[in-house]
């Protein structure tokens, strides 16, 4: 029997890099990390985005893994393409797990104030930083979150506040920390919950991940 693929796509706005903590048995798994593309427009449906995706997947009945909006895109993709496993992090099943702030900037469009400017020009802001905590934080941005282009960033943040799905896709696994900010826990139905694990808990707590896929999703 071949080796399983895996396919990881990362969160919002971040590269493969996030992954770097998460280790499986290469006897068993390969494991494929997928890049962010840029939109073609920022009205590019996520249907169509996710299609283009799915160009990138090279195996038939691969495992999807995705992070956090990577979560959501990676069951777009599962739409389309078929998947011996769909797992999604840091993420939710349907924008019935949205928390109450989410769904009122998606109402009043204060998603459009989002300072995308940060991002994409976080060396100049950096200066600014001071204190140990923000200039650590400002560091792990300019590591993982690499995709800066202004095109992609508004079509993402808009795309994840207005993401349709209502009902969660059948046998989906997901694992998600009870310390998440982003999508807290309470609003987060049947997952595998990683103790003090917060959003981005696939940075401080990999090993652990790396055991949860290992022993309770790969079965």
């Amino acid at each position: 029997m071949g080796k399983t693929p895996i396919y990881f796509v990362p969160g919002l706005a971040a590269n493969a890099k996030i992954f770097e903590f998460i280790t499986l048995p290469k006897e068993k798994y390969e494991l494929y990390f997928l890049e962010w593309l840029i939109p073609l427009s920022t009205n590019e449906s996520i249907e169509e985005y996710a299609k283009r995706m799915c160009e990138k997947i090279t195996h038939q009945n691969p495992v999807l893994i995705g992070v956090s909006f990577g979560g959501v895109m990676v069951q777009e993709m599962s739409k389309i393409i078929a998947t011996k496993k769909l797992i999604i992090i840091s993420s939710i099943k349907s924008n019935q797990e949205f928390p109450k702030r989410l769904k009122f900037a998606q109402i009043t469009k204060a998603y459009k104030l989002f300072p995308t400017k940060i991002i994409i020009n976080i060396e100049e802001y950096a200066k600014y930083f001071y204190g140990d905590y923000l200039k650590k934080r400002a560091e792990l941005y300019k590591t993982y979150l690499s995709l800066r282009d202004p095109v992609y960033l508004q079509w993402a943040i808009y795309n994840v506040l207005h993401w349709q799905q209502k009902e969660t896709t059948k046998d989906i696994i997901h694992i998600h920390g009870t310390k998440d900010l982003v999508f807290p826990i309470k609003n987060i139905n049947n997952s595998k919950q990683v103790e003090d694990g917060t959003h981005a808990m696939i940075l401080t707590k990999g090993k652990m991940i790396s055991k949860i896929l290992e022993t309770e999703c790969f079965l």
